[in-house]
């Protein structure tokens, strides 16, 4: 049975991205790995305090400062089993049977490379809390986990609300062709309204790109229309999303044209929290 990752923290996110979770896995009847990752801080003793004090500390002391350790690594472990066993129940009363909780200890994309193979999409929150998963370090880790990820990477927002609208921003890029045609063959997208915005300064790139892309996914027989726009890619996506009330936005990880920079480089954080819904993400 095929597998979908789900990387859990236990923030605000975390609920959401349980039904997300579980809605991707119905429609591809797949099961779910439950996965939180323990930062190395967090998932063994550290000696860095009682190391501290090697120079005149006493023996109680330094007995106490690793006793202090040893209970902060046993309540972050509880903390995680916690976590999972939240995430399991959600994703059950959701209708997933096949739900895998796997609690690992280290790099966070180090413990999803070694479920790679085996997966078929990863699923995970906008932001997060605790060390690794603290706000000011989700982009970094986002884009690690984009850029080494061979499997879609969906993003999930705050809350879960039914999907039946998509938004695709298509640029001709290699990776935003990848999108299209994986769109045109799964089954996740085969009830939904997916709508292609090609945005340029050039109006004739512009609509040929988007009529090419859309032709793809009704040649796959897929409801799809095509919209262009100028301007700032950024701005273009945000004024559709929120005026059009779009579910899903479907873009390529790397393009050659400024889609690139919106999410993979120094923005990713600033545009995917800007944008209300959930990105889905394809290299």
């Amino acid at each position: 049975m095929d597998k979908i990752l789900a990387l859990l923290d236990g923030s605000q996110y975390s609920e959401s991205v349980c039904h997300h979770t579980a809605w991707i896995a119905k429609k591809l009847n797949a099961g779910v790995e439950a996965m939180h990752v323990l930062g190395r801080r967090e998932g063994a003793a550290s000696s860095d305090l009682s190391g501290a004090l090697r120079l005149g500390a006493r023996t109680a002391l330094l007995e106490e400062l690793t006793s202090m350790d040893e209970q902060r690594a046993k309540l972050a472990q509880a903390k995680g089993h916690a976590i999972l066993e939240d995430a399991k129940a959600i994703l059950e009363a959701d209708g997933i049977t096949e739900v895998t909780p796997r609690l690992r200890k280290g790099d966070l994309l180090e413990a999803v490379r070694a479920l790679e193979g085996s997966i078929r999409a990863i699923t995970i929150g906008k932001r997060g809390e605790g060390a690794d998963f603290a706000s000011g370090h989700l982009g970094s880790n986002l884009e690690r986990i984009v850029r080494a990820s061979s499997v879609p990477v969906f993003v999930a927002s705050r809350e879960f609300r039914p999907i039946s609208k998509v938004l695709v921003a298509y640029d001709g890029s290699a990776s935003a062709k990848v999108a299209i045609e994986r769109i045109c063959t799964s089954p996740v997208f085969s009830d939904l309204d997916v709508c292609v915005l090609s945005v340029s300064q050039d109006p004739a790139r512009a609509s040929k790109l988007a009529d090419e892309a859309v032709a793809r996914l009704r040649a796959a027989d897929l409801t799809a229309s095509a919209r262009t726009s100028s301007g700032e890619p950024e701005d273009a996506l945000n004024k559709v999303v929120q005026e059009e009330g779009f579910d899903l936005l479907v873009m390529g990880a790397y393009g050659h044209s400024r889609v690139r920079s919106l999410i993979i480089g120094s923005t990713t954080t600033a545009m995917i929290q800007s944008v209300k819904i959930p990105v889905l993400l394809y290299r």
